[in-house]
């Protein structure tokens, strides 16, 4: 089942973020640590890295812009011989509303529109590993 790359929190208080540049295009074939996107919060542009293997089937959001959702998707990921054609148009009508308004996700809460971590850990980017390992030293 493709995958849905979804906005990421990049600080504990980032709600929305500018899909400022894709380093990828459909077609390209990602593996985990590749880097996709730049994307700008209201502080600094971080890079947004690959989890997963696959190759990038349809790109949701274009790059410049503003106002993306933590947690909106904008991108699908396809593993080998996947098939998009299902999962396309759940996503498509998810990014186009920009954000979910409801969702029987678990951890899901419709009073804030935000999906809690559970106590994993979110995915960080590069700089903020260099920072916090710059603050510890």
């Amino acid at each position: 089942m493709p995958t849905e790359l979804k906005m990421p929190a990049l600080s504990p208080t980032m709600e929305e973020g500018t899909l400022a540049k894709w380093l990828v295009k459909e077609g390209d074939e990602v593996k985990s640590g590749d880097i996709l996107a730049e994307i700008e919060t209201d502080k600094a542009t971080m890079e947004f890295e690959a989890v997963d293997e696959g190759k990038i089937a349809k790109i949701l959001v274009p790059e410049g812009t503003d106002g993306v959702k933590v947690g909106a998707p904008i991108a699908i990921l396809a593993g080998e011989g996947e098939d998009i054609s299902a999962a396309a148009p759940k996503a498509e009508g998810a990014a186009g509303k920009g954000a979910r308004e409801s969702s029987d996700e678990p951890g899901f809460h419709r009073k804030c529109g935000k999906v809690a971590n559970h106590g994993r850990e979110a995915p960080r980017s590069r700089a903020l590993t260099w920072m916090r390992t710059r603050r510890e030293s």
